[in-house]
Order: structure tokens, then C-alpha cells, then sequence
């Protein structure tokens, strides 16, 4: 049985929900439509017209890609244009564009922590340069017959409920009495109608993100007994997950800047690299950003990183960083290309692991536009 493509956007959202991307990023369906069957899916760094010809040979009916191929919003679609060229052949062709973008940088396990791992920098008191995106919490008070007890509990907690800090299976149990009269028109599941009842129930409370809220809303529903449930959602002070861009942590040991310049170009496949500081200095604290980073100097300077591994740096900002007496190693935007096979991995086992199947493959082609001679 194959997936359709709306199954493999959820599946994908798992890793990168939408709603931690950066606002006004353009993430989400951008062609296409996802009420198909997909056979293949290519994950891919840019939709270029190369990849869009790899997609069509390889049969794949959706791309998930890195980079958005539509940035605002389209006055007309004139096919005569690069762009509009490429939209033609997507549409034609039935492929679907799908962006997981700052979602999939800002998310845990996603595109920095992936250059992270790759730089040997232990995930062992990492943290973010920036936060981007703090979950909502909510309180969740159901009331539920003793009965019901321990089947609705695990329900709303295997849907993500209970989660303070690094504490799980957190709730509040309270037994009471319940009174309820059914209406004439009620199908009630103890009772009859027009007859008070009173019946021992269990006060549940507990703590519910909002990323998690409807999954466990529909938990409860699925599992409660009772034709219309009594509950209350309100929002609480509690500070919830923080999801933030970019990644800081410390080496196991130092190394000279030059010895990790080399790391990174080995471990992100760049024929060269920019480097700002003295070569010979010794680094611990490592500061990475896929994608453009020159505006995080600074909040790697703050977060007293001895260097940044960021792509796009621009003359002044390293003259800046060099007065701030930050490094920066500049392997390029393109190493974000590090995302294909990974995330076409994590796709596939969680494809796989359904039961569909729907394959997943990294494109092969290279998107880099820059030349080194």
C-alpha cells in the first residue's frame, strides 16, 4: 500500500512542525496538490529544472524540498519566464513541491543539529543561538468514571500530555462524584434518561502543549465513555518547549581553527572554504548555522562561541567579527545539501515502519551555483 502525499507531509511534520518555522517563511504545499498516491517521494535541496528531470526519470510524484520555488505571492503565471517554465513542467508532469524550511533548520534533529553531529560537537549541552518558537501549555481537566480510569489517562499521555521539563507522565488524580441528568433525547453510557445521576468519577488534570493540543483532545473523545464529555482547556504560566535556529556547544577538547576548517570540509563535501581568524588559534566552543548566518554573528559572540560555521558571510561582518575576536569558517549556503540524505532517511524508516510502501530517495544533483577555479 502506498501513502499519499497528505501521510507523508504529516509524517514529515513530526520532525518539522510547520508552526516552528520563522514568521512569514514560505514552507508548506507550494504546487501541486497532495490528495494523491505517491509512489516516490525525491528530497531535495532547490527544485531546479535538473532536479525537477531527475524527479520525472526517477517517477516520483512529490518533491520535499529545502528551498521555496515561489517567494511571493504570483501576479500571472507566464510560462515564457525561467520560473514559469518550471512550474509548467511540474504541473505537467503531476509532481507536487512540498518546503520544510526554518522548520526543519529549527527543529530537534533537523539541519543544525545534523552540521552539529557532523562537526563532532556532542549534543550533550548544546542549546540554540536564537529562540524562535516557545510552546503554548495548556491545562487540561477532564473528568472521567473510575471505570475509565487508567484508559483515558494513558490515552491523553501517549498523545503528548504530561510533559514538564524532563519529567514525563505528569497528572494530578482527584476522585469525587459526578452528577448528570439525561435529556429525553440523551444515549447515555450509565443512566436513563430523565433520572439524576450520581456516579464516581476521577478529576484528571494535566499539562498539555499546544503543538500536541488536538492530537490529545482527540484522544480523550476516542477513549471517554460518555456521549458528551466534561472538560476545560486554559492556558497556564508554565513555560513550554523552545524550539530556537542555529546551535552552540563545546568540543570534547580544543582544536586549532584550521584543524576544524579542514573537519568541516570534509564533512560537508566543499571543494574550499572561507576562513576568517588565525588559523592557528585554538577553538572549543562551536557556533553552527546552515543557510545564510551573517546576521548571527553577534548572537554567537554573545554566546561566547569561539567560532561560527555559517554560510554568506559578507566583507564588513567578518571585518566585524574579527574586532569581536570571533572565527568564522564559511563553507557556503550549499552545504545545507547535507539535509537529502538525511531527511530522506528519517522519511523512509518512518514510511517504512507503517507498513507503506511509498520510497524515498535523496536527489543526486548538485545545486551549488558557485564555481571554484
Amino acid at each position: 500500500m502506498f501513502a499519499n502525499g497528505q501521510t507523508v507531509v504529516q509524517l514529515l511534520e513530526q520532525l518539522a512542525p510547520k508552526h516552528i518555522a520563522m514568521e512569514n517563511d514560505k514552507i508548506g504545499l507550494q504546487l501541486g496538490t497532495l490528495q494523491k498516491e505517491v509512489t516516490r517521494v525525491l528530497v531535495a535541496l532547490d527544485v531546479t529544472p535538473e532536479v525537477v528531470d531527475e524527479a520525472i526519470a526517477a517517477g516520483a510524484e512529490l518533491i520535499v524540498a529545502h528551498h521555496a520555488i515561489i517567494y511571493r505571492p504570483l501576479a500571472k503565471l507566464d510560462t515564457s519566464t525561467p520560473a514559469g517554465k518550471l512550474y509548467e513542467k511540474l504541473i505537467k508532469n503531476d509532481i507536487a513541491v512540498y518546503i520544510a524550511h526554518t522548520n526543519l533548520d529549527v527543529a530537534d534533529g533537523g539541519i543544525n543539529d545534523w552540521m552539529a553531529d557532523m562537526l563532532g560537537v556532542p549534543s550533550e549541552g548544546r542549546s540554540a543561538l536564537e529562540d524562535v518558537h516557545t510552546d503554548k501549555m495548556f491545562k487540561l481537566v477532564v473528568f472521567v468514571p473510575k471505570t475509565h480510569h487508567e484508559v483515558v489517562l494513558q490515552a491523553i499521555w501517549n498523545a503528548g500530555a504530561g510533559a514538564i521539563g524532563g519529567y514525563s507522565h505528569c497528572s494530578f488524580n482527584i476522585e469525587g462524584v459526578g452528577t448528570f441528568k439525561p435529556g429525553e433525547q440523551a444515549q447515555p453510557f450509565i443512566g436513563e434518561a430523565g433520572l439524576l445521576e450520581r456516579v464516581e468519577e476521577v478529576r484528571i488534570e494535566t499539562i498539555v502543549p499546544a503543538s500536541v493540543q488536538r492530537k490529545v483532545v482527540q484522544a480523550m473523545l476516542k477513549t471517554h465513555p460518555y456521549e458528551e464529555v466534561a472538560y476545560d482547556l486554559y492556558p497556564v504560566e508554565l513555560k513550554g518547549r523552545v524550539f530556537g535556529l542555529g546551535r552552540v556547544g563545546k568540543l570534547p577538547a580544543p582544536i586549532k581553527l584550521q584543524e576544524l576548517a579542514e573537519r568541516a570540509k570534509a564533512a560537508f563535501d566543499v571543494p574550499a572554504l572561507r576562513l576568517v581568524g588565525d588559523p592557528e588559534r585554538e577553538v572549543r566552543k562551536v557556533a553552527v548555522l546552515g543557510g545564510s548566518g551573517s546576521r548571527y554573528v553577534r548572537h554567537a559572540t554573545f554566546a561566547g562561541a569561539d567560532v561560527l560555521v555559517t554560510g554568506d558571510i559578507d566583507y564588513h561582518t567578518a571585518h566585524d567579527a574579527l574586532a569581536a575576536g570571533i572565527s568564522i569558517i564559511d563553507p557556503g549556503h550549499n552545504i545545507e545539501k547535507l539535509m537529502k540524505p538525511r531527511l530522506a532517511d528519517w522519511l523512509r524508516n518512518e514510511l517504512k515502519q507503517r507498513k507503506y510502501a511509498t520510497e524515498t530517495i535523496a536527489s543526486l544533483i548538485d545545486t551549488e551555483p558557485f564555481k571554484f577555479v
